[in-house]
Formats: structure tokens, sequence, C-alpha cells
């Protein structure tokens, strides 16, 4: 017996279609993890007792996680094209949880049958269910690259799953109230949190950490401030990074973290895009990363050890080629193979994401390389390359055109 949607395409094709109708371009817009198709009703509490009973026209479906895992299976098309496995609410007792720890994710008109779809998340960490054959629980990372960024249908799913994960694992962290520490109870369908102590009763919302992201530009020499970090692998450079502080706006947290990781001074500062990061630390369940551009006003580097390994002024042309020759498109194909590997049961060696998918065609691996297009790095910093910053030789309406997929 089937305790999965078989066939995802009848269900996701009505979400691609509500993407086109809402956003035409909506590759040229999203960063992975933004662009979720999937729409809040007002009262989802309403909801719940429908989704227990299956007493309502409308249609339930939920997505099994464990440990921060999607479920999920892939098809047969070359490269594998992986999907989000949903599982009926009619097998709800399939999935061993309580009504409670089911949470909303939203909901999409079905037009053909005249009926609404409302989608549900569920943590499985503690089943010990066998999930059958063609299925297989991913890490999210990995889905994040084997996912093609010129489908707006797969990157609608991997929106929906980064969605799911951030707010069980938020569910996860906050189990005791933070002010009296009595125990809390979901509401609003798992989109909130309260207190059970009536003496208390306080109310808590997702967790989300807000980070700033910059690429430093020294606009004289036509060179970007890149920097590494002890965790990054070998020949990997990005942007400079920092969480906002209490009290601090978005700018001067762009310039405070570039002065003390450093010792750059920045002047201007021009805001780029945003992308939720479902993806980082288990004990900051999403964070939300603000893409800045920031003009430098002194020249000298001095790193902070404790935060950076290195950072160093490099050409726009270095980082052409940097861009150029790593096989951003391999690395994506080469992760969906793995991820159907993982969905077939094949062991073969590991299923996760390795950055020697980047190597070159000759098999050595690139001098130097960024963060792919998964990540708001990526585009800050081709952005640049293409010379699509503000005070470049570019308008305002050329970044907003050239802020995302602009060289896969």
């Amino acid at each position: 017996m089937l305790l999965f949607q078989p066939s995802l395409s009848p269900l996701f094709s009505s979400i691609a279609i509500a993407i086109a109708i809402a956003r035409p371009l909506a590759m040229a817009t999203s960063h992975a993890f933004a662009g979720n198709p999937l729409k809040s009703c007002l009262n989802p509490d309403s909801l719940i007792p429908f989704l227990l009973d299956s007493s309502s026209p409308d249609r339930f479906l939920i997505l099994p996680l464990r440990k921060g895992r999607p479920l999920a299976r892939t098809d047969d098309s070359n490269p594998p094209r992986w999907e989000l496995a949903w599982v009926d609410s009619t097998r709800l007792d399939r999935l061993e949880a309580r009504g409670d720890e089911f949470v909303y994710l939203g909901s999409t008109d079905l037009a053909e049958e005249a009926r609404q779809c409302h989608y549900w998340s569920v943590d499985v960490s503690e089943g010990t269910r066998e999930w059958g054959d063609g299925l297989a629980f991913i890490e999210l990372r990995t889905l994040m690259v084997a996912t093609d960024w010129a489908d707006a249908n797969s990157m609608g799913q991997l929106a929906i799953a980064g969605h799911a994960r951030a707010l069980l694992e938020w569910h996860g962290l906050t189990k005791f109230c933070g002010s009296c520490g009595s125990k809390m109870i979901p509401i609003s369908a798992g989109r909130r949190k309260q207190c059970t102590n009536d003496s208390c009763k306080k109310r808590f919302y997702p967790r989300v950490d807000p980070v700033v992201i910059m690429l430093v530009i020294d606009k004289e020499n036509d060179r970007a401030l890149l920097s590494r970090q002890s965790r990054f692998v070998p020949r990997m450079w990005s942007c400079l990074a920092g969480f906002i502080e209490p009290g601090e706006s978005l700018e001067e947290a762009v310039r405070r973290e570039t002065f003390e990781e450093t010792g750059i001074e920045v002047g201007e500062v021009i805001y780029h895009s945003s992308q939720p990061w479902p993806v980082g630390s288990n004990s900051m369940p999403c964070q939300l990363m603000v893409g800045f551009f920031g003009y430098a006003k002194s020249l000298d580097i001095h790193v902070d050890k404790k935060e950076l390994e290195d950072a160093q002024w490099h050409s726009r042309e270095d980082v052409k080629k940097a861009i150029t020759f790593a096989e951003y498109e391999k690395a994506q194909i080469s992760t969906a193979v793995k991820v159907g590997q993982a969905c077939k049961g094949v062991e073969q060696g590991p299923h996760s994401f390795s950055f020697n998918d980047y190597a070159l065609e000759s098999g050595e691996m690139a001098p130097m390389f960024i963060p792919g297009p998964f990540a708001i790095a990526h585009h800050l910093i081709s952005t640049w390359v293409n010379q699509g910053v503000p005070g470049s030789g570019q308008n305002e309406k050329s970044l907003k055109r050239m802020n995302s997929v602009s060289s896969l």
C-alpha cells in the first residue's frame, strides 16, 4: 500500500501554473528557498478538524521530515528530477503523529477540481516506519544543489521544503516558555506557540535570524573584497557576512561587520536582494540573508583571525574567471544523480554534495571558486562582475534585472 502521493506531476502542475500567473519571470527575481508558491489561508486552525477526520471535500497532503530531511523521490529522467513525497491525509495513521504535531504550510487552488489543497508537514524523527522503495529522507542542502535553477516548479518545491524545515526545527527548539519555563503548545496550526501557564500565556513566533551579507567594492581599482573562513573547502572565497545586532540598522551592520573583520571602512551601502536560508545551524532554524554592496573608503586589510582565515582584494577579471571555470551545472547534475541513487537505495559513497563536483572537465580543480547559484553570495558577486552595480556604470533598473541568475 502506497503511503505517498504516487505522482506529483498533476499536483505540482497546479503550483507551477500559479507561479506563472503571479510571477511570469519567477527565475529572474527569486533565490533558492524564496518564491514559495503556497498561499496562507486566513484561519488555518479551522482546517485541523478536517485534516484529522478527512471529512472535507478539500485535499490534505503532509510532508514528513526526519531530522530536518524532507521525504523525497526522483523520476526516471536523465538526470533525475527530485520531487517531494507527500502523504495523503487518508494515511494519517501511518505517520505515528499527534494532531498538534502537524504544522500548516499553505494552500493552493485545484482549479480543475473546484477545490483547494492544503499542505502540512510533520516531524517523524522518532518514528520507526519504513517508507518503501523509491523514497528517501534527503539533506536539504543536497536537494538545494540538486535543484534545476531554471525550473520554477523545482524551485517552488525547494522553497516549500525549506519552509517546512524551518518551522519544524523551530518547534524542536521552543518547547518551553522563555519567560516562565512552562511547557508551550502549538497554536495557529503550528505557526505560533503559546505558554500553558495561565499567569503567563505569552505567545512566541517562529524565529528568523537576520544576517547582512555584502560585497565590498574598491571602485577606483575595480576590485572586490572576498574572504575565506576556516570551515571553507580549499580555494573557496565568498562575501563577508555577519549577524545584525540589537538597535542596529542594516546599513550600520554592513559597515560594522566589514570593519571588525577586515579593518576596511565602508561608505555608501546599496541594497541588492534577500534570501531565506533554512540550511544553517540547527540552533538557528532560518536565517534571512540580506544582501548589499558597499563601497570601500579605505583599502588596507587587517584580518581578524578569530573570524576569518583570510581576506583579499580580487580583480574583476580574476573573479570572472572563477565564475566561468567552476562548473555549477555539472555539480547540479552530479548531485541530482546522487539523490536518485539515495532514493533507489543504491550505496555508492556519500549522497551529499561535495565541492569536488566543481572540478573542471580536465579533472583539475578550479584555482578559485565562489558559492554556486543557490547562494545569494553568488549573485552579489556575479552582478558586480557583469557591471550591474549602481555607481559602476549601470542604473537601478539594470541592477534589478541582473540581481539573480546571472551566470549559470
